[in-house]
């Protein structure tokens, strides 16, 4: 498309650098995620739009958008755009699947080892003056201990390696893995076995009908006393009531949680708990990663208004499509 023919529809905050590389397709205007009226009225001359985590992009806003040539979202997970809808307008969805990857392992580390080594309850004891409570704490160990992971993704596969300089041994569940894929020192296995031998079991699969609940309380039945339970995937995955359940009778010893749902959530009786750390949604927002994440949206959606493909798009089928975009 000739720069300048349409808005660059910003939905959620803005960035100066999504804006420096978009803004010559047209004017960039920033809108709030629940400003609904607003998002409606700039969407008949939008060509593109730079989706946020908090930004819902279903088909109502892509029907009455029928200029839109592509979507941007600034991390991988597309539950909150209506896939199927875009695909059939033929309008890729550019994702950033490379950016925030060891940003997000690195994170979920944070998490383990704040869970593992019982940073919460130590800091209490020192806090309250309470040294001699230390004996009574104890503390568990990385190196020989299992981890399984759930979804073995780029981000899974980054958790494995760094797992492997820790001494852990590795299982790992995903229906859609691949061998060749997966390093040598990950074990495949299913859901059921890896939860009844994991020590520490974290989540990275992404939020679909598939996997929504995924963890819940028939699975929870089967996890191995005493597991740490970690999740930096989607927060759909996990079902909080069963979490707190299996926490308080011991079937779990810790859980970290990053995502939620919804985002941001509403109080719930596991946030109180002494052995739960829980952290906004920020792991992928470290200062090396969240600007690599904006450049790499607006770099593919960049591509898509020049005419050419983005390299990472959520749906691949737009490409596939005999006439291509027909926007």
């Amino acid at each position: 498309m000739s720069p300048g023919e349409g808005v660059i529809l910003a939905i959620g905050p803005a960035d100066e650098l999504v804006r420096e590389r978009l803004e010559v397709y047209g004017p960039y205007v920033e809108v709030a995620a629940d400003d609904r009226h607003a998002i409606a009225r700039h969407l008949p001359d939008t060509v593109a739009i730079a989706a946020r985590a908090a930004a819902v992009i279903d088909e109502a806003v892509i029907s009455a958008a029928p200029r839109l040539r592509v979507i941007g979202r600034s991390g991988v997970g597309v539950d909150r755009v209506d896939v199927a809808a875009a695909t059939a307008r033929g309008i890729p969805i550019a994702i950033t699947p490379s950016a925030g990857t060891r940003a997000v392992a690195e994170g979920t580390f944070a998490l383990i080892l704040h869970l593992v080594k019982r940073l919460g309850r130590a800091t209490q004891l020192v806090r309250d003056g309470a040294w001699s409570g230390r004996e009574d704490l104890t503390l568990g160990d990385l190196d020989g201990s299992t981890l399984g992971i759930v979804g073995c993704g780029r981000i899974g596969r980054r958790v494995a390696e760094i797992a492997t300089v820790f001494g852990m041994r590795i299982l790992a569940h995903d229906p859609y893995a691949d061998r060749s894929g997966v390093d040598a020192a990950v074990t495949l296995s299913d859901l059921p076995d890896l939860l009844a031998s994991a020590d520490v079991i974290s989540l990275h699969t992404p939020l679909t009908a598939e996997t929504e609940g995924l963890i819940g309380s028939r699975a929870l039945i089967d996890v191995k006393p005493g597991a740490v339970l970690v999740n930096c995937g989607r927060g759909g995955l996990l079902d909080l009531d069963a979490a707190y359940e299996a926490l308080c009778d011991g079937r779990l010893s810790g859980v970290g949680l990053d995502v939620f749902d919804p985002e941001p959530p509403q109080h719930h009786p596991l946030f109180n708990h002494p052995d739960v750390v829980l952290t906004p949604h920020v792991m992928a927002l470290s200062r090396r990663a969240w600007p690599l994440i904006l450049a790499e949206m607006a770099d593919g959606m960049a591509e898509v208004l020049a005419g050419r493909r983005a390299p990472h798009v959520a749906n691949p089928a737009v490409y596939e499509r005999p006439e291509g975009n027909t926007t």
